[in-house]
Parts: C-alpha cells; structure tokens; sequence
C-alpha cells in the first residue's frame, strides 16, 4: 500500500466502536488496488459522544465518503444533509457519501446486500410474500429494502418484548411510505399457529434474530417442522456460515438455503459502487476475505 500513497490518495473510513475487529479495511484496500483506484480505507474507533467530532473532522479533511457500524448510525443519520430513501426510513445510516459540493449523503446498504445476496443465489423477492424475525437494524434495513424492491406481503415476527415495538413502526413507516405494498404485519413469534400459517403461506423466510450465532448455535428461529420445499430460507448470520435453520431448510428440502456471509460482501459492494462509481470485484473479495 505504501506505493499506492501519494499527495493525491483520497481518503475513506470507518468510525464506530469497536472496530478493531472489522474486515472493511483490508476489504476496500484490497479492490482499490486491484482497480487502480488511488485511495485509502482506514477505521477509526469513535464511541458515541464522538461521533459529531469525527464527521466534521472528515468533512474538514476532504475524505471521499465514509461506512458506520454501531453505535454510530442513527447519530450519522441525524447529521448529514439527506439521506437515501431507505435511508430515511430505517433512520439509520451506514454509508456517507461526500458530494462534489460538500455535501453529506446517508444510505444504508444492508438490505440492498441482503436482497443482492439472494439475487445471487436464485432468489428473487419481487412480488413475493416473506416472513421476517426480528426487529432489530438488520431486520429493519431488510422490510424497508424489500419493500421499496416491490415484495407483495411482509410478516415480522418477534417476541413481544422491548424490542416489538421497533417492528410496530417499521410497518407504520412501510404502510405510509410504500402504500403500494399490499400486506404488512407484526405478530407474535410465540404465537405458533400465526407463524405456521404465514411460513405456509409465504415464499421467503429470513431469520434477522441472534438464534443460530454463538452462544446460540443450537437455537432455531422458527419450528423445523415449518418449513417446507416451496420455501426459500435466508440467514443474516455468518458465523457459522451454516447455521442450525440452513441445516434444517435442506434437510426440508427447502428451494434454497443462503446464510448471511454474502449479505456482508454485497453490503459493502454497494458502498463501494457508492464511493467509487466502480463494481466492487466481489468474486475476488469473497475468495480472499470471505471463504
């Protein structure tokens, strides 16, 4: 990289914290070169309070634009100058784009990997009804972009806990920005019959919850007995890369069982297109960084 470095190298990043552990950098820094693109990808551990700080320093020193991981997001969406469609609707951001006039643009590229993820396995979610559990950032990133994407039907499930009401508004917020959509719904994940008689019905399940990641691996989101062969299954856990549910969707005989590794990739491939203007030379990245 150090060849690469010249008074010209323009400058992105990631803040959240911790970042310590991120692949971002090696991942960026890696299709940079290999596109003869002369720019650099560093990440800096910014907590919370920080946040505002480390935006104005990224303004004042030119960067080209910018990723965000936890806690940062939502604090980065109430900061720049607007914000992508998706974007306003998630109230978060994960990308930062700096404009030719000075300007911040917010996107969020989650759902956009998870939907490309599922494109590159077959899977396409136009016009088709999906189950979603969770309510979390990641579950919400995916309705909205699946919404936007033209799906016909949304069920979230999620326990009701602290966290349904997250999904209430999700659908509110679906409902009056998307009123083409057709159905959009939360229901009660320990509510069996209600979640047997949406997965019958649907031609997508996501699992957006923690079940299936460490210390859970051994936790499905949803009944094995569920599932059947007209279903498509999607993780957005990566760790394991096979998961309990994808075990269990192929035991089924499910039409297709994708985890979540690839959502990591085509996130970061979108914001990426967004810095640059350029594909991300994902097939490369994957064998390098993600197999």
């Amino acid at each position: 990289m150090e060849r690469r470095i010249s008074g010209h190298t323009q400058l992105y990043g990631l803040i959240g914290s911790p970042v310590g552990h991120s692949g971002s950098p090696a991942m960026y820094n890696y299709s940079f070169e290999k596109l003869g693109i002369n720019a650099a990808y560093l990440a800096f551990d910014v907590p919370l309070e920080k946040t505002a700080d480390a935006v104005n320093a990224l303004r004042t020193l030119h960067a080209g634009g910018f990723n965000v991981t936890m806690p940062c997001k939502t604090a980065v969406a109430r900061l720049v100058d607007r914000l992508s469609p998706a974007a306003e609707l998630v109230g978060a951001c994960n990308t930062v784009v700096f404009e030719a006039d000075g300007t911040m643009t917010g996107h969020i590229t989650d759902g956009t990997g998870f939907v490309r993820n599922l494109r590159e396995h077959g899977v396409d979610i136009a016009r088709r009804k999906i189950v979603l559990t969770g309510t979390g950032g990641a579950a919400t990133a995916i309705a909205v972009q699946a919404a936007l994407d033209g799906v016909s039907e949304i069920a979230i499930f999620n326990r009701k806990d602290e966290f349904y009401a997250n999904g209430e508004k999700t659908v509110e917020k679906i409902e009056n920005a998307v009123p083409g959509i057709g159905r959009v719904y939360i229901d009660d994940l320990d509510d069996a019959e209600a979640l047997e008689k949406a997965i019958a019905e649907s031609d997508i399940l996501i699992n957006a919850t923690r079940a299936g990641m460490s210390p859970l691996e051994d936790v499905l989101p949803v009944p094995a007995e569920f599932l059947h062969k007209d279903l498509a299954v999607a993780d957005v856990v990566y760790n394991p890369k096979e998961t309990l549910l994808l075990k269990k969707a192929k035991e089924a005989g499910c039409r297709a069982a994708v985890g979540g590794i690839g959502m990591l990739l085509w996130q970061g491939a979108a914001a990426f297109e967004l810095f640059t203007g350029k594909e991300m030379p994902a097939q490369e990245v994957m064998e390098k960084f993600f197999k």
